[in-house]
């Protein structure tokens, strides 16, 4: 005999509490077993609006209660004038009648019928900002197809059309018309656009990133980084890590502090030898009054930063064990390269002419840090003032 599996409900009050728990991190397993259940059975809640909690529904305190409703039934049913149940309800009589005649007559009136359908006639979804304006959804679908994110697309529209409301739209209604294919706004191919590839909204305490550090002989630690550095008051501080991909192939990500502009190496493996040359090469592309210091976190491939400082006369500083947040603007910038290199593919593969395509893209973003300026707008000024 086939077994037949049983539909899962949610009750209201489990409902609440899953969206609760996904909203503050939690993975769908994690939730599942909360009750006792498999993460198939979260995911068709979770997924229906693409991560997204719903707004809690809320009745107006103008319409009619169950309660009201109950006393209409009995009224109705005894036969009570439709001005005695209204002076009963403290309502108007035309409120009665209108309840009694949509919902089947003095024949067929019943209140929990009544509530249901009134429950169900209440749904009038508002047309989200996007839904009406065709140009928006042009600007904002470009602008995706380039990697341009939700939020820079944002910031980017209020500083375009400072004084035209109608073509300003937040990211989160971006997001919304993305994750919601419901509202049939922006297509879903989009989405391969994101940052990441999901088809949901993550929460943003989903995932902590763990770094393996190793041990550099004669490091200069960074709480002996220059002050200027640490409030990014001055141009010339950069940040530099390493991103892997599949066989032993990996690209020199370098990250300016002051204006976050890129710049991409590179490197033929993990080993000092080629890192460093690759970084020398870098290096010498710039102005000395734009290259003053790197931090670098205590990845071995940069054991021999002394023979760096020594081509470049450039101070090498290194973040202290498991403290990726101390090369934010770098460990930002790994994460948005995901986009252009997925985890698990060959880097090797692309050229240094490629490299420079990315890094340009990605200075030519407007940056929510930078007011919606772009790097490359902010570290020209500061090129034009060296010159």
């Amino acid at each position: 005999m086939r077994y037949r599996r049983h539909r899962i409900y949610f009750t209201n009050e489990q409902k609440a509490e899953i969206w609760d728990r996904w909203q503050r991190g939690e993975s769908m397993s994690s939730i599942g077993r909360g009750f006792d259940r498999d993460s198939s059975s979260i995911y068709p809640l979770i997924s229906r609006t693409g991560g997204i909690r719903p707004l809690d529904r809320k009745r107006s305190r103008l319409s009619l209660t169950l309660i009201e409703r109950e006393i209409i039934s009995r009224g109705v049913a005894t036969c009570q004038s439709i001005r005695a149940i209204a002076k009963e309800l403290c309502r108007s009589a035309s409120t009665v009648s209108r309840e009694i005649s949509r919902n089947g007559g003095s024949d067929q009136y019943r209140a929990v019928d009544a509530e249901s359908k009134a429950w169900v006639r209440a749904l009038r979804p508002k047309l989200c900002k996007l839904a009406g304006n065709t140009f928006l959804q042009r600007v904002i679908s470009n602008k995706l197809t380039i990697h341009w994110s939700p939020e820079q697309i944002a910031g980017w529209l209020k500083l375009k059309y400072p004084n035209e409301e109608t073509n300003q739209v937040s990211h989160e209604t971006i997001y919304r018309s993305l994750f919601v294919q419901a509202r049939g706004v922006l297509k879903k191919e989009l989405l391969q656009y994101l940052r990441s590839k999901r088809t949901m909204r993550r929460p943003k305490h989903s995932s902590l990133k763990h770094a393996r550090l190793g041990q550099i002989k004669d490091a200069i630690s960074i709480s002996e980084r220059p002050a200027c550095v640490e409030d990014r008051a001055v141009p010339g501080h950069w940040e530099g890590d390493l991103i892997a991909g599949s066989n032993n192939s990996y690209i020199a990500t370098l990250v300016e502090r002051h204006t976050r502009y890129v710049m991409l190496a590179k490197v033929s493996g993990k080993d000092t030898k080629s890192v460093i040359s690759a970084l020398i090469k870098q290096a010498h592309k710039l102005p000395r009054e734009l290259y003053k210091s790197l931090t670098w976190d205590r990845g071995k491939e940069l054991a021999d930063h002394k023979r760096f400082t020594l081509a470049t006369d450039i101070d090498v500083y290194f973040c202290d064990p498991r403290s990726p947040w101390q090369r934010g603007s770098n460990e930002n910038t790994n994460r948005l390269l995901r986009q252009y290199f997925p985890k698990g593919t060959d880097l090797s593969e692309h050229t240094q002419a490629h490299l420079n395509k990315v890094a340009r893209q990605l200075n030519e973003r407007p940056r929510k840090t930078l007011q919606f300026e772009t790097p490359a707008e902010r570290f020209n000024a500061c090129v034009a003032l060296t010159g």
